[in-house]
């Protein structure tokens, strides 16, 4: 197991990577947060221009109890692919706000707002977790702009979802096909993912509906529950009995399959390969992300991606991010092309690891790619006692040259040779 980097490492790492940021990003955006963020996620597209779109970027506000906790609707200003200059991007200070990303709306939450979660089929709907059994939901458009000043009552959320017995703090997922929300508890084997009804209108009693199902089957805290992406009834969720379990909803509230072990300790994501819905990502404490073949599950295979980084956080399609502050890309493809990674004479990267963003300093609580802009990523990290606030959070896209197919990155460049030779012979 690797330990975590020293300060000065993380230091000299850092500064690194700032000067290369000219030429590893088409565009970055560096936010100094009032307060820490647990959550962080892309709303739509609210307006498109020449050069940049406006977008609704969901945060949630931390607070030291001063001031109440909040859900922060922001609008973002997304620079468009090959429009920023190089030598603009790197320019930031560290301890500032970023003039792209402007506060749009603050809704007072009831508690900690630990997860955010927008519904699909309506823009305006996200849900929220918090230290209570119950998930809130929120129409950010209707909901009232507050001050959060001690002693401000909470926002009321539009309609909230019950059946946990035990707090169900970070375990939520929104249905990619049809308005369902699945959310895990702390209970030992109460309610490890409960299915919520429809929320794009409110019940009869006007603010709570009851779960339409409840499965059981894990033994600890249900730490994240992923839906299949082209089915509502079919489901996976991981926790901290090491078991990753998938569910069925047309069959009953019994597991379809569960691997005891599918990690050597705690589990805390899970997520669908949205290209192939055979293929599941793990992420865990034993410093490993896996990939699992759901059609091989029962006779106990699986197939591990790598086993890299110090406290798997967060996972997403082919990114993970680690309590070392590394959010990582990985490209699939190339994962175990390489023999002898980590032998004598051969690189210190395992094969496969396509980008590294290492922008943050300190842990890296959450990230999310933006469906509506292609290789736009939000993360937010708790480096707040380095940057004099409460962590940071930042918009970055790699420059296009890195994942774009060789062949075409060939012939752009092919184009300026000549200009190429002519300025080094000069």
């Amino acid at each position: 197991m690797k330990d975590k980097p020293t300060e000065r490492a993380v230091e000299e790492r850092y500064t690194q990577w700032k000067s290369l940021v000219p030429v590893l990003y088409d565009w970055l955006a560096n936010h100094n947060l009032v307060w820490p963020s647990l959550s962080c996620r892309w709303g739509p597209q609210v307006e498109q221009a020449t050069y940049k779109n406006r977008q609704r970027l969901y945060l949630s506000e931390q607070t030291d109890g001063s001031v109440p906790n909040t859900l922060v609707i922001a609008n973002v200003e997304v620079v468009k692919s090959r429009v920023a200059a190089a030598e603009h991007i790197a320019q930031f200070n560290e301890e500032s706000r970023s003039p792209f990303v402007k506060k749009s709306k603050t809704i007072i939450h009831p508690g900690e707002v630990n997860r955010i979660r927008e519904l699909p089929q309506n823009s305006n709907i996200v849900a929220t977790h918090t230290d209570s059994p119950d998930v809130l939901i929120w129409d950010v458009e209707s909901q009232s702009n507050r001050q959060p000043v001690l002693g401000a009552t909470p926002s009321r959320p539009d309609l909230v979802l019950t059946g946990h017995q035990d707090n169900a703090e970070f375990a939520l997922a929104m249905c990619p096909t049809e308005p369902f929300v699945l959310s895990g508890d702390q209970g030992a084997q109460k309610s490890p993912g409960s299915k919520g009804g429809a929320v794009n209108g409110k019940p009869a009693d006007g603010s709570t509906v009851q779960a339409r199902g409840v499965f059981q089957g894990h033994e600890d805290t249900v730490e994240d529950v992923q839906f299949n992406p082209s089915s509502a009834q079919e489901f996976c969720s991981v926790g901290d009995d090491s078991c990753l379990i998938l569910w069925d909803a047309r069959t009953g509230s019994s597991p379809v399959v569960k691997v005891e072990k599918a990690h050597n300790a705690d589990l805390h994501c899970v997520d669908w390969n949205p290209n192939d819905v055979n293929l599941i990502l793990t992420g865990s404490a034993d410093n490993s992300v896996r990939m699992y073949d759901r059609r091989n599950l029962t006779s106990g295979e699986l197939d591990p991606l790598f086993t890299y980084l110090k406290g798997i956080l967060l996972l997403s399609y082919v990114f993970s991010a680690a309590e070392d502050g590394l959010l990582n890309i990985w490209d699939h493809g190339k994962i175990g092309k390489v023999e002898n990674y980590g032998g004598e004479g051969n690189s210190s990267y395992p094969p496969g690891l396509f980008f590294r963003h290492a922008g943050h300093r300190d842990k890296v609580v959450d990230f999310h790619w933006n469906a509506a802009d292609p290789w736009t990523i939000v993360s937010v990290s708790e480096d707040g006692e380095k940057t004099g606030g409460g962590g940071t959070l930042q918009i970055w896209r790699m420059i296009d040259l890195i994942y774009r197919p060789e062949e075409e990155v060939v012939a752009e460049l092919d184009k300026f040779k000549s200009h190429l030779l002519t300025c080094s012979s000069s």
